[in-house]
C-alpha cells in the first residue's frame, strides 16, 4: 500500500509542476502581446564589434552592409 501512495504522490506533483509551468507560459505570452519588442537600427557599437571581428577572421575584409535576419 505504501509504493501506492507514493506512485500517487509522485503523479500529483507532477501534475501540479506543468500546471504551475503552464500557468507561467500564459503569463509570458501574455506580456510580450502587451509589450512587443520594439524594432531598432544596428547599434554603433555592435557594427564596430562585427567589423573587428570580420577583419581578424579574414585580414584585409570589409563589413559593407549588415542586416537583421528574420
Amino acid at each position: 500500500m505504501q509504493e501506492a501512495n507514493l506512485i500517487s504522490v509522485c503523479f500529483v506533483a507532477f501534475i501540479s509542476v506543468f500546471g504551475l509551468l503552464c500557468f507561467l507560459a500564459g503569463v509570458m505570452q501574455l506580456i510580450t502581446r502587451l509589450f512587443p519588442v520594439r524594432v531598432s537600427q544596428v547599434d554603433s557599437a555592435v557594427a564596430a564589434a562585427i567589423a573587428t571581428v570580420v577583419t581578424g577572421v579574414i585580414p584585409g575584409a570589409r563589413v559593407t552592409r549588415i542586416e537583421e535576419e528574420r
